[in-house]
């Protein structure tokens, strides 16, 4: 049997086979309990129904996840999670804010938060801590990968350490990656 079943679709009856995963059974009878296709096991006498599709991803330490910065405190950058690395086609599923402290920003010093980041930056950030989404950009691969002029918000060009805006040709610093405007995630 290799159909497609969705919950609730009887699959067989009890004295043909033992309930598996992804299956459920009432009253001598073997319904699905999600969307999926039947596989059965004639040795072990066995049905169970494999999903069709993966569930969404959860964040976990050490994903190194792509977001938006959507506001600068004293002391704490918060980011709107967009995506992990490796699953970019995919919604998380405990996606939120995730925030940057200040100490987690780069391994030197950083006096003003305003310096490494502005708002609407696209940046690659690592989770440190699952639970409260605590993010860093320590590392050389993360920061930030996408910019726009603070001035007329054209896009801006990396020149070395700085990134210069083509328009109006302002000089900005920011914790930049290593990847910046190439798109890679």
């Amino acid at each position: 049997m290799t159909d497609i079943v969705v919950p609730g679709d009887l699959i067989g009856a009890s004295e043909e086979y033992l309930a598996g995963e992804g299956t459920y059974e009432e009253r001598g009878k073997i319904f699905s309990a999600i969307t999926g296709t039947v596989e059965t096991n004639k040795k072990d006498r066995t049905v169970r129904v494999l999903p069709v599709m993966k569930t969404p991803p959860v964040l976990k330490t050490g994903d190194i996840v792509v977001g938006r910065v959507v506001d600068l405190k004293n002391a704490v950058v918060l980011v709107d999670i967009a995506r992990i690395k490796g699953q970019e086609n995919r919604e998380i599923a405990n996606a939120d804010q995730g925030a940057i402290h200040i100490s987690n920003v780069k391994d030197s010093y950083v006096a003003k938060l305003d310096t490494e980041f502005d708002q609407q930056d696209i940046i690659k950030a690592k989770v440190i801590d699952e639970k409260s989404l605590r993010l860093s950009t320590v590392e050389k691969d993360l920061g930030v990968i996408k910019a726009l002029c603070s001035r007329c918000r054209t896009p801006l060009v990396r020149k070395q350490n700085k990134l210069e805006c083509p328009s109006c040709e302002r000089i900005e610093t920011r914790k930049i990656s290593d990847d910046y405007g190439k798109g890679i995630i």
